[in-house]
Order: structure tokens, then C-alpha cells, then sequence
């Protein structure tokens, strides 16, 4: 084996190793998720030296170079956001929005029928993606790569798009119910479709090909999710379970059916030994994987449940809520830290930063704040939408901020240093 160069995953850090083997080009990483901002570098050195034998002496300074660099990483001096511009997006409200990950390009979805992509420097919109016959209510890009999109529609149908030409490459018909959720394996080489039709099924993103239909659920399919490596996916439904599948075979792997109401929201943590759930029963579950077992019923809200977020190393999760507020829990002794309070209308959503230092929230009070993970504090109430905000994200370097509204309108906001 002969090491060829490195490459940085910042979020959540790790270096990656491309090497030569046998005549092929192979890659492995280094996972570094207890990385923080006062992690000693020669003790991670002395690990990563002792355990990787692709790591020889001579390359040990070129090593502690970029684990300086990912730590320098984790806490960018990021003090408030400002609005930066307003888009009127669309006709009818936006249900949905998202942005590739260099940040350079987002997408909205809208009661309107289409897909607007748009351009993060200027405000200005690049595409206009026409052709369903429905509500376009999920969308998704195929991160790390940009170069797709995934529209999924009330038309029954999920379109798959070119972002640079935002001409249509193939319509994925075969669902009888509206299609909800998108989203793409890490690979890019699928896309995975949710649908009212209780089913989910998984596409080549190549050729448009039908692959296989997820079978068993009875009640509709409203959030699904990747593992990290693209091997599981993970399906939420109305019938208060989730279910993990095999995306080789199609094969169902195991159920998580402990919820007594509908599935808001699940996600896997960056590993994938863990599941979180939100239900609309009022509480979160935390699930071993590995034995498909609850670990922690986490029953703090006085409301429905409406989203669940891990932070990039596991350590942490943010739950929002009908009941007005979001808690942020630790995930290793499964107890509340922060309540976040401050908002006076529904929480539909809540999300950690890419550093895992900030949260953002989005609430039916016309507001958007941003929350100091380490206090539970508010430190910003992005204010202007004249209705509901239920959609908002990140961009990969956390200092770019997209809300999303009944208003019609998209804000984009951008940080002060």
C-alpha cells in the first residue's frame, strides 16, 4: 500500500487517506469526532501514528498540520447574522428549501408547482425548474456532488434535474400517492423516494431505473433518511414506526415501534449505531441500532415532537416542539441541558450549525433564532417574515443562513465577524 496525499472532511472532522493498492486508488478515513477546540494535537497524533501504518514518520508533520487545521475549524468567530437579501421566490408559498454544499447555489420548492435554484453571492435566480403538475413539497440536492437535484411532487412523480443546465433528465413515475420525501445516497449513485402510497422506493440516479420498493408500512412515509455510508435507510411513517432497510438488498432489517402516534422526524447519528425519533405522541426516542432497542424515552415537551437533530459528533441532540420551545439534550447521559425558550408559536424545526456551536430554530411566530449550544441562550431573533417559517439550513460553513416562509419569500442572511 503506498499513501498518496490526504484530503480534510471538516464536518465532523476527519482525515481522509487515499492510497494505492493492488493498482487501484482506495480511501479510508480517519475519524476524529472528539476533536475540540482544546484537544491536545500530539496526543491525536500519537494515536493516529500508532494505529495507522499507511502514516509513516516522515509524514507525522504533515499530519499535526491538519488536525491544527480542523480544530482551528470548530469555532469560527461567528457573532451575529444579517439579512443580506430578500427573494420572492415564488407565486404560493415555499414548502421546502436547501443548499448544495459549497454553498455557491440553494433550492426552493413551492405550492407553485416548481423549483427555483438560485445563485448564494447574488440573490438571483439561475433556474427555474418547470414540469410537475403538483405541489413540488420535497427537494433535495445529491451532496458532495451539486450536480443533481431531486424534486418529489404531489403529482405522484420525483424528477430528477441537471442543477447546471436545470433541464429535466428523468421523471421517476410508479408511486399512487404523493411523493414527500427525496433523498439521495451519499454515492449519488440512488435516490430514495417517500410516498403517501405507504411505500418508499430506490432509483438509479443514472438511468431513472425503479431498483426496488420498500414494502411495510401502513400508513404514509414522510421522512427518510441515509446512513452515513449509504448501506441503511431509515423511513418514518404515520403508522408510528420507522424502519431501517437493507439499500443492497431492499430487505427491511429491522422496526422501531414504540412511538403511540405519528412520526415527525428521524434522523441516524454520524456513525449509525443510533437512531433519534420524533413523534407526535409528545416525545423523542433515542434507539441502539444495534439491537434495535429504545434507549431513552425522552419525554420533556408538552406538545407534539416536531423535529430531532443530532450534531455532527453524536454527542448532542436538539428536539422542537408544538409546545413553543426546543430542548437540547446529551446524548450520553440522555438529560436535558438547555430548554430553549423564546419563541411563542409552534417550533417546526431545529438544527446544529456544521461546528455544532449554534442551533437554529424556525417557528409559526413569523421568527427565526439562533441559540448558543453551550448556554441554551438566544443570541439572534432573525425577524422580517410576515408569516410561518417552516423550513430554513446552513450552509456547509455555518456563516450563511436560508429561512423559508408562508410569505412567499426566502431570506438569505449572512454573518458579521
Amino acid at each position: 500500500m503506498k499513501l498518496k496525499r490526504f484530503l480534510l472532511r471538516y464536518y465532523p472532522p476527519g482525515i481522509i487517506l487515499e492510497y494505492e493498492q493492488g493498482g487501484k486508488v482506495k480511501r479510508k478515513c480517519i475519524d476524529l469526532l472528539q476533536l475540540q477546540k482544546d484537544t491536545n494535537i500530539e496526543i491525536v497524533l500519537g494515536e493516529i501514528a500508532a494505529r495507522e501504518p499507511l502514516i509513516s514518520p516522515h509524514r507525522l508533520d504533515q499530519v499535526r498540520a491538519l488536525i491544527a487545521k480542523l480544530r482551528e475549524r470548530l469555532e469560527p468567530d461567528y457573532k451575529k447574522f444579517s439579512l443580506f437579501k430578500i427573494m420572492k421566490a415564488h407565486l404560493l408559498p415555499l414548502t421546502n428549501l436547501a443548499f448544495n454544499k459549497p454553498g455557491s447555489q440553494f433550492i426552493t420548492g413551492s405550492y407553485d408547482r416548481t423549483c427555483k435554484v438560485w445563485d448564494t453571492s447574488t440573490g438571483e435566480e439561475i433556474h427555474t425548474l418547470e414540469g410537475h403538475g403538483n405541489v413540488v413539497y420535497t427537494i433535495s440536492f445529491n451532496n458532495p456532488y451539486g450536480d443533481k437535484i431531486a424534486t418529489g411532487s404531489f403529482d405522484k412523480t420525483c424528477k430528477l434535474w441537471s442543477a447546471a443546465t436545470g433541464k429535466c433528465m428523468f421523471t421517476l413515475k410508479g408511486h399512487t400517492g404523493e411523493v414527500v420525501s427525496v433523498g439521495f445516497h451519499p454515492t449519488s449513485s440512488t435516490v430514495s423516494t417517500g410516498s403517501m402510497d405507504t411505500t418508499a422506493k430506490l432509483w438509479n440516479a443514472t438511468t431513472g431505473e425503479e431498483l426496488c420498493t420498500l414494502i411495510g408500512h401502513t400508513g404514509e412515509i414522510i421522512t427518510l433518511s441515509y446512513n452515513t455510508d449509504g448501506t441503511q435507510l431509515l423511513t418514518g411513517s404515520f403508522d408510528h414506526t420507522v424502519s431501517i432497510w437493507d439499500t443492497e438488498t431492499g430487505k427491511k432489517l429491522m422496526g422501531l415501534d414504540e412511538h403511540t402516534e405519528e412520526i415527525s422526524s428521524a434522523q441516524f447519528n454520524f456513525t449509525g449505531d443510533m437512531v433519534a425519533t420524533g413523534s407526535l405522541d409528545k416525545t423523542c426516542n433515542l434507539w441502539d441500532i444495534r439491537t434495535g432497542k429504545v434507549i431513552a424515552n425522552l419525554a420533556n415537551h408538552e406538545d407534539e415532537v416536531l423535529d430531532v437533530s443530532f450534531d455532527w459528533a453524536g454527542a448532542k441532540l436538539v428536539t422542537a416542539s408544538s409546545d413553543t420551545t426546543g430542548y437540547i439534550y446529551d446524548v450520553r447521559s440522555r438529560e436535558p441541558l438547555y430548554r430553549l425558550e423564546g419563541h411563542n408559536g409552534e417550533v417546526s424545526k431545529a438544527m446544529f450549525n456544521p461546528q455544532g456551536t449554534r442551533i437554529l430554530t424556525t417557528s409559526s411566530d413569523k421568527s427565526a433564532r439562533v441559540w448558543d449550544v453551550n448556554s441554551g441562550l438566544c443570541t439572534q431573533i432573525l425577524e422580517g417574515h410576515t408569516d410561518d417559517i417552516f423550513s430554513c439550513a446552513f450552509n456547509y460553513d455555518g456563516d450563511m443562513i436560508i429561512t423559508g416562509s408562508k410569505d412567499n419569500t426566502c431570506r438569505l442572511w449572512r454573518h458579521h465577524v
